[in-house]
């Protein structure tokens, strides 16, 4: 079923098709009616599967289609607000929004912390029509009263489990306030916790429920290995990987900052070029990283879990698991970012007997027993006892303070049960939903 189907205008038809999609993903096929018949919208979907588009392409067509609401002079209103969890998710989503709203007349802005404040305060001057922002820059903003939030007539929390995790949900309360109670909401989140529910309860209008295919159970173009290794030899193991198998574009996950500040230094002084992404690094140097690492100019790219939100790179061909994720769901999220697009890509994780545990819970949920492979010189120590891992480290793995990337049972994925699934056609059935409170109470 190609996008002119799906009652999106023409020039968004030809921007999407410019860019070189002609197919909806299943969420797009979804999500792209749902958002279209302007009520409230509940999206199970993980990194990967095209949620971006799935939300931006029908807000760009009903904020195009529609008069602006507002006074006649002044400073022209926010229409959309866009939330995400980090800064390069935000950046990414306000470029989908450039490069599908290229024929139309909206304006956008990322708005992030990381960067001096005042370019965006001269920009919010002038016309923004869909504003996307992480949570505390908008407030920083909302406090210098910068933006004016109340004309919002469409809200989008994107990744909203992860914002959670991040604790952001004072933040979005407060955000929630601000806007107007007459208004469309949508909510993404690739699981749905307590927290995800109870903020859903309060949020949504009898949303459609949707969910995209979970790429978890049918990774089938990821080649999936496991290491074992003794903690202590991880970053030789590494760096023999790499330089015996030629990789020449590899994203290295950590559970920590000081982690990846660290491997990424050892990694260097192996003759193996290497920079370190995290939460901790100035935007600029965030966004160089990511740019080299993109052109190929940059061989490896160390980073957290929270850090990888918004890495969208469509032939990355290996994600090294340096450590396994606390949340197994993490796991998934790591390696979607290759084998994407039908493409091959491999996934090999470097694990130490601290770490069984996590990978029997990974295991559990992909359901299948992933290959292990032993290499010569690197064989790990049959008599070697766990440390326990604590705050998302072991003692004897990176030294140093640091925070996981997600807190160790703060999310489950969705239980199958009371999820209304799509119709024929990927249509929505029905719009039962949760009920209404007014937008912003609870705080």
């Amino acid at each position: 079923m190609p996008f002119s189907t799906l009652g999106l205008s023409e020039e968004i038809v030809r921007a999407v098709s410019e860019h070189g999609y002609t197919e909806p993903t299943p969420i797009q096929l979804q999500a792209i009616p749902a958002v279209l018949s302007g009520g409230d919208l509940l999206a199970g979907a993980q990194t990967g599967t095209g949620k971006t588009a799935g939300f931006v392409l029908p807000i760009l067509h009903r904020l195009s289609d529609r008069s602006v609401k507002g006074p006649s002079s002044g400073r022209p209103p926010i229409r959309a607000l866009i939330l995400t969890p980090t800064r390069e998710l935000a950046a990414q989503v306000e470029e989908s929004v450039r490069v599908y709203g290229k024929y139309s007349k909206l304006n956008s802005l990322a708005m992030f912390g990381g960067v001096n404040i005042n370019p965006q305060i001269q920009r919010l001057k002038s016309r923004v029509d869909i504003l996307v922002a992480t949570p505390g820059r908008l407030l920083d903003h909302v406090q210098q009263k910068t933006v004016d939030l109340s004309q919002v007539e469409i809200l989008v929390l994107d990744e909203a489990d992860r914002m959670l995790d991040m604790g952001f949900i004072r933040d979005i309360r407060r955000i929630l306030a601000l806007l107007p109670k007459a208004r469309q909401n949508l909510l993404f989140s690739a699981t749905f916790s307590d927290e995800i529910k109870t903020l859903a309860d309060g949020l949504l209008d009898h949303p459609s429920l949707i969910e995209a295919p979970r790429r978890s159970l049918a990774a089938d173009t990821v080649a999936q290995k496991v290491y074992p290794v003794d903690r202590e030899k991880k970053r030789e193991l590494l760096a023999h990987l790499i330089k015996q198998n030629n990789w020449r574009q590899v994203l290295v996950f950590t559970r920590t900052k000081h982690g990846a500040n660290r491997l990424a230094e050892q990694l260097g002084k192996d003759g193996i070029p290497a920079l370190a992404i995290h939460g901790n690094k100035s935007q600029a140097a965030r966004t160089r990283a990511l740019a080299e690492f993109k052109d190929g100019s940059l061989q490896v790219l160390v980073a957290t879990d929270i850090a990888a939100r918004g890495i969208d790179i469509s032939e990355l061909p290996h994600v090294v698991n340096f450590e396994l994720p606390n949340v197994p769901e993490d796991y998934v999220h790591r390696i979607g970012r290759t084998g994407r697009a039908g493409l091959e890509g491999e996934a090999v994780s470097l694990v130490c007997v601290d770490e069984h545990r996590l990978l029997a819970d990974i295991e559990r949920l992909i359901k299948r027993t992933l290959p292990r492979e032993v290499v010569a010189g690197f064989e790990p120590d049959p008599h070697a006892k766990p440390e326990p891992i604590q705050n998302g480290r072991n003692r004897g793995s990176m030294p140093g303070r640091g925070q996981p990337g997600g807190r160790p049972g703060a999310r489950s994925p969705a239980p199958g049960a009371a999820r209304p699934k799509a119709g024929p056609g990927g249509s929505v059935a029905g719009r039962q939903g949760v009920a209404r409170r007014p937008a912003g109470r609870g705080r």
